[in-house]
């Protein structure tokens, strides 16, 4: 079983930040638009080194969407930014006509997604985002799980000619993955090979996944843990050859378990190959307010909960 380390803890959000700023540099195109918060999703360097690229739109988040819409029809690559409760929930009806529908190359990119958020509460932790962009025919959904594979993305979504979703996370989390990697849209991660249970995780849930992995292996069970950073188009390729091998499945996310990446799985395997399943994500409910390690513990989003799901789906095999 590969060991994971990490030397530090960076936010995701950053990692969006440095890649938008790496593509200011790189890429003339690229444009960036913000609901008035440039701080909150670490856009300070892009708009200082590229001032005559940058937006402020204000609290105006549905302008934000017509605005970006309206500039790829110049050639232009937008970026907007905002958190993804205002990315997507206050924004739907913009996003489905303008940009989805149209196929506009618009990147909406959403930070504070998800239980994380935490002191902020229910208004404004999102947990059914990746549902409802999924939905939208055309609209490819990424969830990355460190700053690398963050500012990773962020490069590689500018090559994407579409409309993108680009999810991330405003707490510190273990940046364990390759500086240099380079991210393969729809392309799962194979982070350890197993032969008893497969955990599919995606974004934060990443490395709590392999944690569990480490647990799992003192008690003699092999665990396959896959980094399923990609939602929409999902590497179903991946899911079925390791479902085959292992014969039961867990998914992992910071989500509701209606619509998310565990939805995704069930899909395939029911149609392909039914397997046995569990899921570790939030249980048709709305968060509250409390650190993201309180909120994470207490909806079932930790180690400890994969493991109990591992244990749950291997006396179903």
């Amino acid at each position: 079983m590969k060991k994971y380390t990490f030397t530090e803890k960076k936010d995701t959000r950053s990692g969006f930040g440095a890649g938008l700023a790496e593509l200011g540099k790189t890429n003339p195109n690229v444009v960036a638009l913000c609901a008035d918060l440039i701080g909150s999703l670490k856009m300070d360097a892009f708009k200082k080194d590229f001032p005559e690229r940058f937006f402020q739109v204000g609290i105006a988040e549905a302008n934000m969407i017509g605005l970006a819409a309206g500039m790829t029809i110049g050639g232009k690559i937008p970026f907007t930014g905002t958190f993804a409760n205002f990315s997507t929930g206050r924004v739907y009806d913009q996003i489905r006509q303008s940009v989805a529908y149209s196929d506009k190359n618009v990147k909406i990119c959403a930070s504070h997604a998800g239980l994380t958020l935490g002191e902020d509460g229910a208004t404004h932790q999102i947990l059914e985002d990746i549902g409802m962009m999924k939905m939208l025919p055309g609209m490819t959904v990424i969830n990355p799980c460190d700053f690398n594979q963050t500012k990773a993305a962020t490069i590689a979504i500018a090559e994407h000619v579409g409309p993108v979703y680009l999810r991330f996370g405003r707490p510190t989390v273990p940046n364990f993955t390759p500086a240099d990697q380079k991210f393969e849209i729809g392309k799962g991660i194979v982070l350890n090979e197993g032969t008893d249970v497969t955990i599919f995780a995606t974004g934060h849930l990443v490395w709590p996944a392999i944690e569990a992995g480490e647990m799992l292996a003192e008690m003699g069970i092999s665990a396959e843990i896959i980094n399923i950073h990609t939602i929409k188009p999902l590497d179903a390729e991946l899911v079925l050859a390791s479902a085959a091998k292992t014969g039961c499945v867990v998914s992992c996310e910071e989500h509701n378990r209606i619509g998310g990446l565990g939805d995704s799985i069930a899909q395939v395997l029911s149609q392909k190959l039914p397997t046995p399943m569990e899921y570790v994500a939030v249980n048709d409910s709305f968060g509250e307010s409390g650190t993201p390690d309180q909120l994470m513990a207490k909806y079932g989003l930790d180690k400890d909960h994969i493991v109990k799901a591992v244990k749950a789906v291997m006396a179903r095999k």
